[in-house]
This record gives C-alpha cells, sequence and structure tokens, in this order.
C-alpha cells in the first residue's frame, strides 16, 4: 500500500500533552474538571439570560452567545482528549481530524467576532446613549450575529477544501492533543505553501480586524469617559466594560502567547501546554468573570438557583 493517506482509513496520533504513563490519570481528573466547569458555568449564563427579563439586553444576548461558542469550543478538543485517555489511545482517524479542525476555526473566530460586537454595543451605549435603542435593535443584533457565523463558515470551509488537497504518510503523529491547523500542515508530507499563504491571509484578516474594531471602540470609550465631569457617572459608565475587557485581555494575551511562543521556539511540547490557555481556561473562566463583576448576571444567577431550589423542595 502507498505511504500516502487513504481519507477513509489513514490515522493521525495525537501526542497529547504528556507520554508519561503515570501522569495520565492527573491530565484526565483534571481536564474532566474543568470541561464540566465550563459547560455548567457556561450553561448557567444562558439559563440566565434567557430566563431573567432584565437581562434580555444586547450586552447580554451578545454574552449568552459567547457562552454558547465557548461551550462548543472546549467540546471540540477535550472529550476526544478525554476519550483516547482513557482508552490508552493516540489515535483519530483523517475524517474526525477534519472536522475537529473545522469546528476549531469556526468556534476561535466566533469568539474574536463575538468580542468585537460586544466592544461595539459599549461603544454605542456610552458614546451614543440616546440612540442606543435605536442602533443596537434586536434585528441589527441578529444579523451582526448571523453574519459572523457565514463568514467563519466560510472561512472554514476555504481552509478545510485545501486540506484535502494534502496527502501525509499512514501514522503521521501530531504534537498536540488536538489537530491544530498549523500543525497538520506541518505534518503533511505534500506541498502546503497555498495552504500556509491561505492560512496566514486569513488569520490576518480575521485578527487584525476584529481587534482593530475593538481599539478603535474603547479609544472612543476613553475619549468619551474624559469629557464626562461626574466621577460617579465616568465609574458607572467604564464599569459597564470591566468585565468585557477582562475577556478580551485573556482571550488575545493567551492566543498571542501561544503563536508568538510557538514562532519562537520550535518546541512543540510548550506550544500545546500553552494552547491549553485558549482552548480549555479561557472559556472556563469567561463566566467567572461575567458574574463576579456584573450586578445584574449575580442577580440573575441567584434568582435562577432560588427558584430551582423551590423547584426541588416542592413534592409536586
Amino acid at each position: 500500500m502507498d505511504a500516502q493517506n487513504d481519507s477513509a482509513t489513514s490515522q493521525f496520533l495525537l501526542l497529547g500533552l504528556s507520554e508519561d504513563p503515570d501522569l495520565q490519570p492527573f491530565l484526565f481528573g483534571l481536564f474532566l474538571s474543568m470541561y464540566l466547569v465550563t459547560v455548567l458555568g457556561n450553561l448557567l449564563i444562558i439559563l440566565a439570560v434567557s430566563s431573567d427579563s432584565h437581562l434580555h439586553t444586547p450586552m447580554y444576548f451578545f454574552l449568552s452567545n459567547l457562552s454558547f461558542v465557548d461551550i462548543c469550543f472546549t467540546s471540540t478538543t477535550v472529550p476526544k482528549m478525554l476519550v483516547n485517555i482513557q482508552a490508552h489511545s493516540k489515535g483519530i482517524s483523517y475524517i474526525e481530524c477534519l472536522t475537529q479542525v473545522y469546528f476549531l476555526i469556526i468556534f476561535l473566530g466566533m469568539d474574536n467576532f463575538l468580542l468585537t460586537v460586544m466592544a461595539y454595543d459599549r461603544f454605542v451605549a456610552i458614546c451614543h446613549p440616546l440612540n442606543y435603542t435605536v442602533i443596537m435593535n434586536p434585528r441589527f443584533c441578529g444579523l451582526l450575529v448571523l453574519m459572523s457565523w457565514l463568514i467563519m463558515f466560510l472561512v472554514s470551509l476555504i481552509d478545510i477544501l485545501l486540506m484535502t488537497r494534502l496527502t501525509f504518510s499512514l501514522g503521521t503523529k501530531i504534537p498536540h492533543f488536538f489537530c491544530e491547523l498549523a500543525q497538520i500542515l506541518n505534518a503533511a508530507s505534500s506541498d502546503t505553501l497555498i495552504n500556509n499563504i491561505v492560512m496566514y491571509i486569513l488569520t490576518a484578516l480575521l485578527g487584525m480586524i476584529p481587534m482593530t474594531g475593538i481599539l478603535f471602540s474603547y479609544s472612543q470609550i476613553v475619549s468619551s469617559l474624559l469629557r464626562m465631569s461626574s466621577i460617579a457617572s465616568k465609574y458607572k459608565a467604564f464599569s459597564t466594560c470591566g468585565s468585557h475587557l477582562c475577556v478580551v485581555s485573556l482571550f488575545y494575551g493567551t492566543v498571542l502567547g501561544v503563536y508568538l511562543s510557538s514562532a519562537v521556539s520550535q518546541a512543540s511540547q510548550g506550544s500545546s501546554m500553552a494552547s491549553v490557555m485558549y482552548t480549555v481556561v479561557t472559556p472556563m473562566l469567561n463566566p467567572f468573570i461575567y458574574s463576579l463583576r456584573n450586578k445584574d448576571v449575580k442577580g440573575a444567577l441567584g434568582r435562577l438557583l432560588g427558584r430551582a431550589l423551590l423547584l426541588k423542595e416542592s413534592p409536586f
């Protein structure tokens, strides 16, 4: 049989975070706990926003979408990792790997876009408060989210179609705990020049445009705050941005840290460890950041849990 891939039978080997067998039970317990916390925390945010009429605003509409994307983002990588650890296996089929790459690109891009539209929402709320309800109407908010999904579906499809033209040696080893696009391209046995060019162009566009939008929004917000005479008004206005700023800093800080470190160092194991930050840790921390820093979310979560306890104690 030829040493190239057959999409129906070939299999990649995910080397994971460590090949030490004594460390596998610890990694399984750690990532299972983090995954459950991520799903539960983000699910509570979604339930709180959907069940509390006080949170039926654009800001919390985007937040619930961010929580949904974070659940999907983590679910794309961690369950397969847990299954492999439990089964003492490193294998992932060609189709599974392509599927993982496809959804990873979509959800990573959606995180990026949602953080951008949330920054725009805060810009309109603080800089144009009188026109806020007119500009950020439900139809426009839904259109922003829908356009984000459509763009990411198209971008991810382009990357996947380009990947299908590549060939791989049987039993190709991927020094990661999931199928990351850059690692897959490095492992290919055929020419990847076109793939790399497209990847760098799309990454630059999808990274720079949203980041520019966020920086512009916050430059206008800061400028507007400086013009306010009341310290109380400044604090109230900026407090609505605090949680979003924390999440933006965490997301971009970890993503940039991963790719800058991988550009400087060729240590793939270190890159895998760093990737845990934006694929697992960031989605896990987002619900805590928003619930701990936001009185409205804390109040909604309290009312939601209160109703749940009443239903549990009710005999009917």
